[in-house]
């Protein structure tokens, strides 16, 4: 028993480093984020004014109606090519499978600036799409638009939901669809009574993740919009390093907003996972 003990209180001190990671670079701020959201910018009584104020300011509700709707047409068209993509990989041979899924892993990390950058490059105002497009007479996209924002979110949601919708295909059996067939049933008949019950935890699932992965994206519409787009990331950061006036406190009030639509969004999605889950158990 001593010995056992001596082994606990070993390898419990290799946590230690990890322990301290957390508090300091995640406890610590979050909790001062939502201290610092019950104080008006420049006074130091606790109040709810920097809520009241956000509720009643139509400059960010109308932020918070632009994120969640750029979030959500991007995931919505994500998870459609998203789709299909992962069905095509689970039916290659293993090389090309490794090799494909190796490339989306690596794209499911080229976001932020360097994304911005290569958009501009190639669909900016002197883009090399842009002007190839130009010459053949097609004329009237803007990258630095809503439109084009949603075709970036688009563009780094796709490796993602990719890479979580794949390892979901693995539970299909190709002799479902073979029984369906000798039943009478055709493709249609397939995923809607077999394929799609089945991945409907995982489509909804990978659904949640890239949505909140798109909400909370701050480099790739900065990279894009600067500051001519009203999103909340871009108004946080406006609000922390802006040129004209500063106001962390109201910062802090818009994260915290932000931090539990994102987790209405996740316990949405736990809640529909235990239901199928309890489900599931009764047959």
């Amino acid at each position: 028993m001593k010995r056992k003990t001596k082994e606990k209180i070993k390898y419990g001190l290799f946590l230690i480093p990890l322990l301290l990671i957390v508090i300091f670079f995640l406890v610590v701020p979050m909790f001062s984020v939502v201290e610092g959201s019950f104080r008006a910018d420049g006074d130091s009584v606790y109040s709810l004014y920097n809520y009241k104020y956000i509720f009643q300011s139509k400059f960010y509700r109308q932020g918070f109606y632009n994120s969640i709707k750029v979030s959500l047409l991007s995931t919505i068209f994500g998870m459609l090519v998203s789709f299909q993509l992962a069905y095509s990989i689970s039916r290659l041979n293993e090389k090309i499978r490794e090799n494909v899924l190796l490339y989306s892993n690596m794209m499911s990390n080229f976001s932020g600036l360097p994304l911005a950058f290569a958009f501009i490059i190639i669909l900016g105002a002197n883009g090399a799409m842009t002007i190839i497009l130009q010459k053949l007479g097609i004329e009237g996209f803007d990258i630095y638009t809503q439109y084009g924002l949603i075709l970036v979110y688009t563009y780094f949601q796709i490796p993602l939901g990719t890479l979580l919708l794949y390892p979901a295909f693995d539970s299909l059996d190709e002799r479902w669809k073979e029984a369906c067939s000798l039943l009478g049933g055709g493709k249609f008949d397939y995923w809607r009574r077999i394929g799609f019950p089945i991945l409907k935890s995982s489509i909804i699932g990978t659904g949640i993740i890239l949505f909140t992965n798109a909400i909370g994206a701050y480099a790739t519409a900065y990279g894009i919009m600067v500051s001519n787009y009203n999103i909340i990331p871009i108004r946080i950061g406006a609000l922390i390093s802006g040129d004209v006036i500063l106001k962390p406190n109201l910062a802090s009030a818009l994260a915290v907003l932000l931090i539990l639509m994102i987790l209405i969004v996740f316990f949405i999605n736990e809640k529909f996972v235990q239901n199928n889950r309890f489900r599931k158990e009764e047959r």
